[in-house]
């Protein structure tokens, strides 16, 4: 196979257009400006870095995922191992470890990563095709694959591969500077987008993800073509075809095969979320960027309405997506069953991917509500709290055979999982020219510039066990801008952002803002007076005017600016809305952003009688020596029950779990 030469990424890069006059009305602050030292997602990231990405590493070696480069590279023989996707697992962990070399150097992971991009690119043909499940044995190409490079039947996964290549080759060049995977990640775009349009094959990818990444190689090239490229591969879905006429046999079977792809209508068009989660979830996002990048307000409107239709009928209140394991895929309206729940770890890291995009798009603090309750709870169950097993499923009820694997044959969600721990930092903070959003409640620092100024930005908690927060806004010379302090959804008496679950109790604590400004007098005088008059300040309160999620603060700020934030967290019940019938007489608990979940081992073993009435008092204590220091839900009854949060289940051996209980033994 051929090396790519430097020179023809030159003449690449000759040839790009103009960016576009479109974007998203809002940026994120970068991981590379945000630094995390708190005590929950500090210790998180770490594990990330130093256990699971290396485990992954290894995993890979040791399932033949690499080898089949090795094989497609001519460096040794044999057969294709594994599934046609396997690519994708080794990609998405060079995406990962790209974020984390992005912050923490590490000269062994570099060279590991630097490795694994000399032998991709020694696997890729001469005219930029790269899918060693078809060309180590062009004959007899691993088993889904179609007759033909590209063919859609079966979602032959070529496509999807190319999307995730194409993210691992952006996260690299961006955290390293080096061109050696965007090299290939440029030669295989280039054939794609010569092969796919109105003028090439028309057809749309089985497995959406390369919208996504087509996207990203854009903004890192700035050629236009692959923008457009992506906007063919969404406006084509739904196209018509000639079997799929009406109250026919093989129109009904075409027309579910396609509603798994998301292909039974133009997106435009589509009322509702269908089909495999995974799927929905990365497509989304992909019409998300390319509605911010040309402007199509229709585009913006259905994703829109598909965004409202996830959060009202067929999101678990974990954050999970996916009521059905046979098909990886979305079921019928108010259809989430607990035991049975699918809830992928991938679908998890698609919501969050996606939730961001809506808010950069529109600005409005529910979709940071629903990003934050996937993070905290549906997404980071997915790893064990050592970070070296893993949950593909995330079920809300569990018998007691449910347990952490070290990896999997299907291995999509372990690298997924580790590649969106690493982008955290780029969750917490975003910002326009005048006004900066503090989204999540992470312990951490932020440099931005606000109108010309330098800001430090410094949040100090211990969120998510507490909702005081210290924010300290540091500019470098007085500055006037904004700051718009989110207001979670659950800290005003909203589970979600609809009525698919409600809180059932009386609780009213409100949240409140104060500000501590900056004595003037007292900092240009050393008199005992001006000393005194300083440490007789009082925190200033703030009129909570909520919009859109955010209580919005217009200052001059100056170096020394503290906002001081409270969050009350008591314990909440929560009910499901009447057309969930798993949930039936019900209720779960949550406190802060965390939901949480009812373990056997803490609760006698069994579960049998186990309930929660509404007179049973609940109390909350920090245990610091359990699951690595965690505040449990104890309750006051004759079987007192006891919860933990639903993010730390599994971690003590194999044992009954559920998030919903009974609200009566009978």
């Amino acid at each position: 196979m051929m090396r790519i030469s430097i020179l023809a990424v030159f003449a690449t890069f000759a040839a790009v257009s103009a960016a576009p006059s479109h974007d998203y009305a809002i940026r994120a602050v970068p991981s590379t400006a945000v630094t995390i030292d708190d005590q929950f997602w500090a210790p998180k990231i770490a594990i990330n870095r130093t256990v699971t990405i290396p485990h992954i590493l290894q995993e890979n070696d040791a399932t033949g995922r690499v080898a089949n480069f090795e094989k497609a590279a001519g460096r040794k023989p044999g057969a294709y191992e594994g599934r046609r996707f396997n690519d994708t697992d080794v990609y998405k962990i060079i995406e990962a470890a790209s974020y984390s070399l992005a912050l923490v150097p590490d000269p062994g992971l570099s060279a590991r990563v630097d490795a694994l991009i000399e032998l991709i690119a020694e696997s890729q043909q001469p005219d930029g095709y790269l899918m060693p499940a078809r060309t180590i044995d062009p004959a007899h190409p691993a088993p889904g694959l179609g007759s033909e490079r590209w063919a859609y039947e079966n979602g032959s996964h070529e496509l999807y591969n190319a999307g995730h290549l194409y993210e691992a080759a952006v996260a690299h060049f961006q955290a390293t500077g080096k061109r050696t995977l965007l090299d290939v990640a440029i030669r295989n775009a280039d054939l794609v987008s010569a092969t796919f349009g109105p003028k090439g094959r028309q057809e749309v990818p089985g497995h959406e993800e390369i919208e996504i990444g087509l996207v990203k190689m854009f903004r890192a090239t700035g050629n236009r073509t692959y923008l457009d490229t992506a906007n063919y591969f969404i406006g084509a879905r739904g196209m018509p075809h000639p079997d799929m006429r009406p109250y026919t046999d093989k129109a009904f079977e075409m027309y579910n095969e396609r509603s798994y792809k998301q292909d039974q209508a133009p997106v435009v068009e589509q009322p509702r979320a269908v089909g495999h989660a995974v799927r929905a979830m990365y497509l989304y996002a992909g019409v998300a960027d390319v509605a911010a990048l040309t402007g199509n307000d229709a585009y913006a409107a259905a994703v829109d309405r598909l965004w409202q239709d996830v959060v009202s009928k067929r999101i678990y209140i974990t954050g999970g997506l996916g009521s059905r394991g046979t098909t990886e895929s979305f079921g019928d309206d108010y259809e989430l069953p607990n035991r049975t729940a699918y809830t992928e770890t991938c679908a998890s890291v698609g919501n969050d991917l996606w939730n961001q995009r809506m808010f950069l798009l529109h600005g409005d603090g529910k979709y940071i509500d629903v990003l934050e309750r996937t993070l905290y709870n549906g997404l980071l169950s997915g790893v064990s709290l050592a970070g070296d097993t893993f949950f593909y499923q995330n079920p809300l009820e569990s018998t007691g055979r449910a347990k952490r694997s070290a990896y999997f044959d299907v291995a999509c969600c372990p690298a997924n999982l580790a590649r969106l721990m690493e982008q955290i930092p780029a969750l917490v903070y975003a910002q326009t020219d005048d006004a900066l959003f503090v989204n999540l409640y992470v312990g951490s620092r932020a440099t931005v510039k606000m109108g010309g100024r330098g800001v430090t930005v410094r949040q100090e908690t211990r969120y998510p066990w507490s909702g005081d927060v210290a924010l300290h806004v540091d500019p470098d010379r007085p500055a006037t801008f904004t700051v718009n302090v989110r207001i979670p959804g659950w800290a005003r008496n909203e589970p979600v952002p609809s009525d698919l679950y409600r809180f059932d109790d009386d609780v009213n604590e409100p949240p409140s803002i104060a500000l501590i400004r900056e004595n003037r007098r007292a900092k240009a005088s050393t008199s005992a007076k001006a000393s005194a008059d300083r440490s007789a300040e009082r925190p200033q309160p703030i009129a909570l005017t909520i919009r859109n999620g955010y209580v919005s603060i217009r200052r001059t700020w100056r170096k020394g600016d503290v906002v001081r934030i409270t969050l009350p967290m008591p314990v909440r019940r929560v009910a499901a809305h009447a057309g969930v019938k798993d949930d039936e007489g019900k209720v779960a608990l949550q406190r802060g952003p965390l939901v949480y979940a009812f373990e056997a081992v803490d609760n006698a073993g069994v579960f049998s009688d186990l309930a929660l009435s509404s007179k049973t008092a609940l109390r909350s204590d920090f245990r610091a020596g359990l699951l690595g220091g965690v505040v449990v839900i104890t309750g006051t009854a004759a079987r007192p029950p006891v919860a933990v949060p639903y993010f730390a289940w599994g971690n003590r051996g194999p044992g009954e779990m559920a998030v919903w209980i009974k609200r009566s033994p009978a």
